[in-house]
């Protein structure tokens, strides 16, 4: 390389990711991730690199490249390469130049023979000190490496992204037939390249044809499916090479004219509801007509070609669904000839590779599932095996394997199938996840109250989604004793909705049965009115969950402010809800006000002991969902002096 130059105006380096360093105080390489269709230097992502080579500290390029091949949804791609644990003196720039060094090789293995021009692209090499606060930034341009201190933090990373992009998606079930011969099973796995070879080569044949349609929510406003055809395809060109068309051209009804704008709204959400989950989303499906118009008028002609010994057949099934970042403004049949084919040709690739060691034995059932983990402004695609359970080792290393390149924590399941996007939804228009039988219950009540009135505190709340339960839903009067089990049914709700379980939320009777079933309560309970407290709740949520309890006991209503400073470090560690109870009474605390150095604190309670219908308005304007105070401004205490109170702690299962 030659001799680093001074910085130019135009290298200024964009960070749109939340987490630049993935792990602080850990050294290690993480790979830059950008886009062809974002400025140069801009940085949306950063991925862990977690193989290295036997006699090195390099990257085992081999590992890593199959790795993101299926992780990294085409449209996004390595631009760099970071070095935490570096220094920023000379040693740091060597460090930038390895790394520049190490994506480019990296690139070399992703992209394989795709015709771009790897000498010729601009990268990112940096450095950071063990603290992340450090990071040294270098570009290569033409074999030059830059220094640059020009770096932009992008404010608005969403918006950055959704709005000048989209989402393709395109799944495909393959029955692919293998013959070979009985007497000599050594030719099973050349017959099975041979036939998945034809397989990959089919995407790109003359006859294929691409329907192109928009999942939408609004039928009514969906413009109609155009017809893509692959006679009329560009393979050849790269797509760095690809100019992006004014989105004018989205009204030309011609089908070779036609951006991807055509299938995204033009009214855009307010900035604060762009994400993944509500991003245009544009549906394609693989046609293959192999009987197309004949100039002449002749009868269908079947060939029939004997097997020369006897042979054998079996079908490998590939179920497969790739997801691919798009401009709006690139051609429709640029998005397919260069982002869905070749996703769908790498995907295959993968699972060809993956049944080959088991050819003749028990195929693995692949699936692939896309993911949108907190942190991270894109989606990522994951291959499971569906033959071993979530639960099992091999599974489970796999999570873990994956969280470490994400940078995600050990203590929750993000990755799990009950995690993946459900684009089914978006089709459909339901917006409902949830698959709880009956009418569906409100969540996140308390987004939106008003404040606590407690002046400098710190709020600490409960982390993700919750159902709201209360006295007398689902047609069961449970008035008057069952605020526990209702506080019980959100708790659980909780842990459902963060994918620690796929229970139900279990009703009265089945709260009464699993203590019934440990032996806590006579089988008279069941059935019953019977109050239960703090206790039955640790047990029922251990027998049902296998989640762990903490409780804490106070002797009156008036100490439950000296807990706040403990029950703040709750919410922050473990997230989960609690449950208070006192006396006959029973809340849900969904978090805590403090302010340290005053001791002024408010409490944010949700009451089971609601009895109206499903209104938002109503139950916060009722005060059944908002924040109190131990003693209000009128003097009167919310806890009361002469009860004692148990509250109820779940503990976040470490998992993944």
């Amino acid at each position: 390389m030659k001799a680093t130059e001074k910085v130019t105006d135009e290298d200024t380096i964009k960070i749109l990711c939340p987490r630049l360093i993935l792990i602080k105080n850990e050294p290690g390489l993480q790979w830059l991730i950008g886009s062809p269709f974002f400025p140069p230097f801009t940085i949306i992502s950063t991925l862990k690199s977690i193989h290295t080579t036997s006699s090195s500290s390099s990257p085992d390029f081999i590992k890593e490249s199959d790795d993101l091949r299926t992780l990294l949804i085409k449209g996004f791609d390595v631009i760099g390469a970071l070095v935490a644990g570096g220094s920023s003196s000379e040693d740091g720039e060597k460090n930038a130049r390895e790394a520049i060094g190490w994506a480019r090789k990296l690139r070399e293995f992703v992209i394989g023979g795709g015709g771009e021009n790897l000498e010729n692209r601009e990268l990112i090499g940096a450095v950071a000190g063990l603290s992340g606060g450090d990071v040294k930034f270098f570009v290569e341009r033409n074999g030059n490496v830059t220094a640059v201190d020009s770096v932009v933090y992008e404010e608005n990373q969403e918006n950055f992204v959704w709005e000048r992009g989209c989402l393709f998606r395109c799944n495909l079930p393959i029955k692919m037939p293998v013959y070979f011969p009985v007497k000599n099973e050594a030719d099973a796995e050349k017959m099975y390249l041979r036939a998945a070879e034809a397989v990959a080569s089919s995407f790109k044949d003359p006859l294929a044809t691409y329907m192109v349609e928009r999942l939408s929510k609004d039928i009514s406003s969906v413009p109609q499916p155009v017809i893509i055809r692959g006679v009329d395809l560009d393979f050849n060109t790269d797509l760095t090479n690809i100019k992006l068309v004014d989105d004018k051209a989205a009204q030309d009804s011609d089908a070779k004219k036609l951006t991807c704008a055509h299938f995204c709204l033009k009214s855009k959400p307010s900035p604060g509801l762009i994400s993944v989950e509500n991003a245009d989303v544009i549906q394609v499906s693989f046609l293959f007509n192999s009987s197309g118009k004949s100039p002449k008028t002749s009868a269908p002609l079947a060939e029939y070609f004997p097997a020369l010994e006897e042979a054998r057949l079996f079908f490998v099934n590939f179920e497969l669904e790739v997801l691919c970042y798009v401009a709006k403004d690139l051609l429709l049949m640029s998005a397919i000839s260069k982002l869905i084919i070749p996703a769908l040709v790498d995907q295959f690739n993968s699972m060809k590779k993956a049944v080959l060691p088991k050819l003749l034995v028990q195929h693995p059932q692949l699936c692939s599932y896309h993911f949108n983990p907190p942190g991270l402004l894109h989606p990522i695609t994951v291959i499971y095996e569906l033959n071993y359970g979530e639960t099992e080792l091999k599974q489970v290393e796999v999570r873990r394997s994956l969280h470490t390149r994400l940078g995600l924590p050990f203590d929750r399941p993000l990755l799990r199938i009950a995690n993946a996007l459900d684009f089914s939804m978006m089709k459909d228009g339901s917006g409902n996840n949830s698959k709880r039988k009956g009418p569906s219950l409100l969540k996140d009540v308390h987004i939106g109250i008003p404040s606590s009135g407690v002046s400098g505190g710190v709020v600490s709340l409960v982390q993700g989604s919750y159902e709201y339960h209360h006295y007398l839903q689902d047609g069961f009067d449970d008035s008057g004793w069952g605020c526990a089990y209702r506080s019980l049914q959100t708790i659980i709700s909780w842990f459902r909705l963060q994918h620690y379980t796929s229970i139900d939320v279990p009703s009265h009777r089945e709260i009464q049965q699993a203590l019934v079933e440990i032996g806590d309560k006579d089988p008279s309970f069941i059935g019953s009115r019977e109050w239960i407290g703090a206790i039955e709740l640790s047990f029922v949520l251990d027998k049902l969950l296998g989640v762990s309890c903490k409780i804490i006991n106070v002797r009156s209503g008036a100490e439950l402010p000296e807990k706040c400073r403990e029950l703040a470090l709750h919410f922050e560690n473990q997230g989960t809800p609690i449950m208070i109870g006192g006396g006959v009474l029973a809340y849900t605390l969904l978090g805590v006000d403090y302010n340290e150095v005053s001791g002024d604190c408010a409490f944010l309670i949700l009451d089971p002991h609601y009895t109206g219908n499903d209104d938002h308005k109503k139950i916060v304007n009722g005060g059944w969902c908002g924040w109190k105070k131990a003693v209000d401004s009128k003097g009167r205490n919310f806890f009361l002096h002469d009860k004692f109170y148990n509250l109820l702690l779940p503990q976040r299962p470490s998992m993944v």
